[in-house]
């Protein structure tokens, strides 16, 4: 079993972040970091507080003014490159948001995010004053470095996965859109992503407001594209009508795609840990070629024996009419982070288009 991201903050790390700190600030007492870091809470802290542990005890060992603070890490900040750095922009969070600061924090978090992502740190300064951070969001999105450009997007997203949400944005969209628009057309693949996945955020709320995007967007630009159609995904699954159709998807009103469909899993019952294959077969109706998404969903058995549905896709394509569609796919039990399995009987189906076609049970045993 893979090891636990929060791992990755561990004595060795702090120990050699302490070193890089000490040749540039020769008081830097790096024993005393660490020991102050990994105190008796440390083991049960989960991998975002553990970086704001680390983020705390360094402004305790740093000196005190911000500014001079700042000196220090921008003078090792190039050799702290990647995920686990993240605690340089969250200083910048944590120690300056003091309206005197807000320039040089700009600058910081401007720095920062080129060596890992400053798109945590950027969320404080919204909700303190998100006109002024919006402003400076939108700068950032004609940046010559990928890096800033994804995130004036990533920092101002409603549902950032691990970040607070911005419930302002959920209500109102309109300022996260407008930097959005400056990136339609961006050519790097890392920032298109972001938008996206911005998108894929607002659409939970605001659905209309996406919708009005694509009919307006679509066509314009091939990297437009991909981003609209990778933005409507979450439009997609639940299989809204109107993105359905602006996407090319065929439809079923007159008559069913499918016109026999069936699914089997094999083993019937099984532990967790352990995979299970399923089987389809789909026979796509006569006619013309249509566009199909196939997905296969799990009613998911929850702690109180309720369920929740995840669905997995199988296939978006374009197929011929009267055309069966088969295939084995290999479903695995086991534990994840973001999801943990509970007992009992659940229930698989096979989707065309958002439509339920074919289902079966398994029973799930601890």
């Amino acid at each position: 079993m893979a090891e636990p991201l929060k791992d990755m903050y561990n004595k060795e790390f702090l120990s050699q972040f302490g070193e890089k700190v000490h040749a540039v600030y020769e008081i830097f007492d790096t024993e005393g970091f660490v020991a102050t870091v990994i105190d008796d809470t440390w083991d049960e802290l989960k991998l975002m507080d553990r970086m704001r542990k680390i983020t705390k005890t360094l402004g305790e060992y740093l000196p005190e003014e911000y500014e001079e603070a700042l000196d220090v890490l921008f003078a090792i900040d190039e050799a702290c490159v990647g995920f686990p750095y993240l605690f340089f922009p969250n200083f910048v969070a944590v120690y300056g948001q003091a309206n005197q600061n807000w320039e040089l924090s700009m600058k910081a978090l401007k720095r920062f995010t080129k060596r890992s992502s400053a798109e945590f740190a950027v969320r404080p300064f919204i909700m303190r004053d998100p006109h002024r951070m919006m402003c400076r969001m939108l700068s950032w999105s004609t940046d010559s470095n990928e890096h800033v450009r994804r995130l004036a997007s990533e920092g101002c997203r409603p549902r950032l996965p691990w970040g607070e949400a911005l419930t302002m944005f959920k209500s109102d969209p309109s300022s996260v859109i407008y930097v959005l628009e400056q990136l339609k057309e961006d050519p790097s693949i890392y920032v298109r992503k972001s938008v996206a996945n911005n998108l894929n955020d607002i659409s939970k709320d605001n659905p209309l407001k996406i919708i009005e995007m694509v009919r307006r967007l679509k066509g314009v630009h091939p990297h437009t594209d991909w981003i609209l159609r990778h933005g409507c995904r979450s439009l997609i699954r639940k299989a809204n009508p109107e993105v359905m159709k602006l996407f090319g998807y065929g439809e079923s009103i007159d008559r069913p795609i499918s016109t026999n469909s069936s699914l089997s899993v094999d083993p019937g019952e099984l532990n967790i840990g352990e995979s299970c294959e399923l089987k389809y077969e789909l026979y796509i109706r006569s006619g013309e070629p249509i566009h199909i998404r196939i997905e296969y969903g799990i009613d998911f058995v929850k702690k109180r024996g309720n369920t929740s549905r995840k669905l997995f896709l199988l296939s978006d394509k374009t197929v011929q009419g009267v055309h069966c569609i088969s295939g084995i796919k290999v479903h695995k039990w086991v534990e994840l982070t973001t999801r943990r399995h509970y007992s009992g009987e659940h229930r698989i189906l096979i989707l065309i288009n958002g439509c339920e076609v074919a289902s079966t049970v398994m029973k799930l045993n601890l």
